[in-house]
């Protein structure tokens, strides 16, 4: 074979191999398009059962059409995730972690006596503790890092008794939920369901006894 028949058929060679590569190619695109599809296609009850907490995705609707007066500031979650793994310290002084609060929905607050609308917030707290709601814990931590017998003497101050101590004196909780929740500042409260599943987030401080509220919590406890 002389050179010239030699080089065609290596031209030959590579535009059929190339031919081959865009068909594969074009088989592979046309699989992911069809699997997309098939998602798109798929019954809202099946597309639920992939979302990693599908009973407060039900929940949401009810949540947002709730976040209003007294709790306006609240935002619900778009997809509700498994909360962020936290722990904190109880009035003993030992680790508590979101485990301790399973089968209840669980109303997340972040304080501080240095800030003016936390010390306003707590009493809501405290009247929503005293209610006893078997459905329902209140926790809420305290962040102070520093004169940490300021925050127990305040709580006697304004008569807190319904609200159990937390307390985490090194602030972790807020430096790990402010980079996963993006938070601004205190107070700031999470609502989680009893699934330990995250429904939305407070900024800002709220009548926490008010019937908006109490609305709100109810939404979360029906699921």
């Amino acid at each position: 074979m002389n050179q010239p028949d030699a080089d065609r058929q290596h031209v030959i060679g590579l535009a059929v191999k190339l031919a081959l590569a865009g068909l594969a190619f074009a088989a592979a695109f046309l699989a992911v398009a069809l699997g997309v599809l098939y998602e798109m296609r798929r019954p809202a009850s099946k597309m639920v059962e992939n979302i990693p907490c599908p009973v407060a995705q039900k929940a949401l609707p009810g949540l947002q059409a709730l976040a209003h007066g007294d709790v306006a500031a609240f935002k619900p979650l778009a997809f509700p995730v498994p909360m962020t793994p936290v722990h904190f310290n109880g009035p003993d002084g030992k680790p508590v972690d979101l485990a301790a609060f399973k089968g209840k929905v669980l109303l997340l607050n972040l304080w501080a006596t240095w800030c003016v609308p936390c010390r306003a917030e707590m009493p809501t707290l405290d009247a929503l503790a005293a209610k006893n709601d078997p459905a329902l814990a209140v926790a809420a931590v305290n962040i102070d890092t520093a004169r940490l017998d300021r925050p127990k003497a305040f709580l006697q101050q304004i008569k807190a008794d319904h609200l159990t101590y937390y307390a985490d004196p090194t602030a972790t909780i807020f430096q790990v939920l402010r980079g996963k929740n993006n938070l601004v500042g205190l107070p700031a409260t999470l609502l989680v369901d009893e699934h330990g599943c995250e429904l939305g987030v407070m900024e800002g401080p709220a009548k926490w006894d008010s019937a908006d509220a109490a609305a709100l919590i109810k939404a979360a406890e029906a699921g």
